[in-house]
């Protein structure tokens, strides 16, 4: 799957990173409901880590289609509020 960090680029990651990621994306959807900033920043980080550690990244000329977009690691709390789905930022 092809995911997208706003700012930065797509990586390439296996279909077995999607429940583990998913654990990262409740940890941030939690801190925006609770309005925690220290929460949600660490939550932002981990889970922009996670992603970064665990993708291959993709050539900067490349245009995949991306299964999932990130927003980039300085976004703010109500950025990422607006960009959550149903199910936050990776559905699923």
């Amino acid at each position: 799957m092809i995911v997208r960090i706003m700012g930065e680029g797509q990586l390439d990651l296996t279909d077995a990173d999607l429940d583990v990621l998913n654990s990262f994306d409740a940890s941030l959807e939690a801190a925006i409901e609770s309005g925690d900033e220290d929460r949600f920043r660490e939550a932002l980080h981990d889970l922009l880590a996670k992603v970064r550690a665990d993708g291959k990244p993709l050539p900067p000329d490349a245009l995949e289609p991306s299964q999932f977009i990130l927003p980039p690691a300085d976004a703010t709390m109500d950025e990422v509020r607006e960009m959550l789905q149903d199910d936050g930022l990776i559905p699923g």
